[in-house]
């Protein structure tokens, strides 16, 4: 559930439900997401946005373990574990008065904190290769190749968007490419939004040779290694994969 996706109006109704006739549309009883969720988990994506008003249901599902649907009195209960992510400050919100004090208490009881994105560049090849099968797969499209030289390119960029913004730049180079059953490729349309966006870094080498090892090994263990396949899969030569592993067992 993303808090920073839904209007205050209809998030209590979206969380916990409504009976018939509790405002204008309610045209039958609706269980809401915590009902759906019973017995499991209930992710909170920007827990930061969520109104003060909302605010106080949460914590009472926290500490009562019950929900009360838009409408009615009665008291449902509830079982979940919640898992809430900001990227915000909720500590200077609560000094500020935008986040309930009682709320991040009961929120926090175990934190993680999940670096940026140029700060974990050993996740990008996963990360890359992950949205790259489930965007093609969602727009019909053959699953493309991913090359050394597109790690590259991204492992260079900063990312200020983090996920997000790697997750829409892969999307733009499948809308744009001009043969999507070949190698993912930076159209130069998204190398300009790229930079553009002020998110230029700059890596060394040896983390980014670090980056392609990881890669590599990764197609290696795809394609249970098969050396002759994960070159096809990485675009270079199997003389050139073979020289490449033994650099590195030397």
């Amino acid at each position: 559930i993303n808090c920073g996706a839904i209007t205050e109006e209809l998030m209590e109704s979206e969380l916990f439900g409504h009976v018939k006739g509790s405002f204008t549309g309610a045209n039958q009883t609706r269980e809401g997401l915590f009902n759906y969720a019973s017995g499991g988990t209930v992710f909170l994506d920007e827990i930061g946005e969520m109104p003060l008003s909302m605010q106080v249901h949460l914590l009472r599902v926290l500490e009562q373990k019950t929900i009360r649907q838009v409408g009615t009195n009665r008291e449902t209960p509830v079982d979940v574990r919640v898992i809430a992510a900001t990227n915000r400050d909720l500590r200077e919100l609560v000094d500020d008065g935008g986040f309930r004090e009682d709320l991040f208490y009961r929120l926090n009881v175990v934190s993680v904190l999940m670096p940026p994105l140029r700060e974990r560049l050993e996740d990008l090849p996963l990360l890359v290769e992950h949205f790259a099968n489930i965007l093609a797969s969602d727009m019909g499209l053959p699953t493309p190749e991913i090359r050394d030289a597109q790690i590259r390119d991204l492992a260079s960029y900063g990312w200020p968007g983090n996920v997000r913004e790697l997750k829409n730049v892969i999307e733009r180079c499948l809308l744009l490419n001009k043969d999507p059953g070949n190698c993912l490729a930076l159209s130069d349309a998204t190398q300009n939004s790229m930079s553009d966006s002020g998110g230029k870094a700059t890596v060394d080498g040896d983390r980014l040779d670090d980056l392609v090892r990881h890669h590599i090994l990764r197609v290696l263990e795809r394609e249970n290694g098969n050396k002759s396949a994960a070159a096809r899969a990485l675009g270079v030569s199997r003389k050139t994969l073979e020289r490449k592993v033994k650099e590195w067992q030397a």
